[in-house]
């Protein structure tokens, strides 16, 4: 898709000029990984959207779409029986418009935390386990018929294993229903009535020490799936890399990393990078020597996961810093205070040193 004059001058409205690598790197990142059968996606949701600039600039880099909150049960369905279509409604719209694939996320958000708050009081009565299984059933049952043939691929069920034991999360499906299958019955409904749609199991484990029994957990919650038949057709691979445990781009990482994506694939799954950013709280203060590392870091990293023929969908979660929830979120900030610098765009949607690894990543892909 040409970006249209409108679209120019949104651009150059919000930032003074077109970004980057507009002209001197005319092949958006959507083009090149059609060469290499990979879709380039972005999450976009709230104000972002209303923002004719950044999705401009979302309409050129992308062939696919994820909306970052407007999909998830709580906003889905906030009372009981009180669906409301209409933000995920425009958003899908949009997309198609523009000739993007689009994603689900997320039909089930296994923490208690993310699920409505009237689902963690509901009353389950004197038959507990079929209640459970009746309201679960429902609300996947409305959401695929509702989208229908427009989901390309769901986030069947997401991050349902703690990561500090390695343990499946419980929450009041898994109280009535058992946790292995509760998150069986899901795919199995979404199966149903999704019938063309990849069903993914989505979650945010790492190469790291720190995240061991992350991984542990991960596989072994796939490996129990793929024993009962579960329709599980992926693993996303959050990909929410960077300045966790430690900084580090050696080989010890990839070597770990690969060693997990192994197994996974050997189980006959396929791999999705489904939410891509990169944390900088460790990196310098020093704006060009952060780019760098972030970029270093994104491309060992993309290196060794587009290396899997399986990997066909690569998706970040925010394309410019000031639109990535990094910059909100108060559990890991960097501690001089400064902004994050996560995304492959800045704050004036001018491309980055990250723009170029991923596009250098993608080129590389086999």
């Amino acid at each position: 898709m040409k970006i249209s004059r409108r679209a120019m001058l949104a651009l150059i409205a919000a930032g003074g000029a077109l970004p980057l690598h507009a002209v001197e790197m005319p092949e958006p990142l959507k083009v090149l990984g059609k060469r290499k059968g990979l879709n380039v996606g972005n999450a976009i949701g709230g104000r972002w959207f209303r923002d004719p600039a950044y999705k401009a600039l979302m309409a050129r880099e992308c062939n696919m779409l994820v909306a970052e909150n407007e999909g998830k049960w709580q906003a889905l369905e906030p009372r009981p029986g009180e669906y409301q279509f209409e933000a995920a409604d425009a958003m899908y719209a949009w997309a198609r418009q523009q000739g993007m694939l689009v994603r689900g996320h997320n039909l089930i958000w296994q923490d208690a935390k993310w699920l409505p708050k009237w689902v963690n009081e509901y009353d389950f009565g004197a038959q507990p386990a079929q209640a459970a299984e009746a309201l679960l059933r429902k609300h996947i049952v409305t959401v695929c018929d509702h989208f229908g043939g427009i989901i390309h691929s769901y986030d069947v069920v997401n991050e349902a294993v703690d990561p500090a034991s390695g343990a499946l999360r419980a929450n009041v499906f898994t109280q009535h229903l058992g946790a292995v299958e509760q998150i069986d019955l899901a795919f199995r409904v979404a199966r149903e009535h999704a019938p063309g749609a990849q069903l993914v199991y989505n979650d945010y484990m790492r190469a790291d020490e720190g995240s061991t029994k992350h991984r542990e957990g991960v596989l072994k919650l796939l490996h129990a799936l793929k024993s009962r038949g579960t329709p599980v057709h992926a693993l996303g691979l959050q990909s929410h890399i960077g300045s966790w445990d430690e900084v580090s781009s050696g080989s010890q990482h990839q070597r770990v990393w690969r060693q997990f994506l192994d197994e996974v694939t050997g189980m006959g799954l396929d791999l999705l990078v489904t939410e891509f950013d990169v944390n900088d709280r460790k990196l310098p203060a020093d704006v060009t020597a952060r780019d760098a590392g972030v970029a270093a870091l994104a491309k060992d990293y993309l290196d060794v996961t587009f290396s899997y023929p399986q990997c066909r969908d690569f998706l970040m979660w925010g394309m410019a810093d000031h639109a990535s929830w990094l910059q909100e979120w108060k559990e890991a900030p960097r501690t001089d205070g400064l902004p994050m610098r996560p995304t492959p765009f800045d704050d004036h949607l001018r491309a980055k040193p990250l723009r170029d690894a991923i596009a250098a990543a993608i080129n590389a892909k086999p």
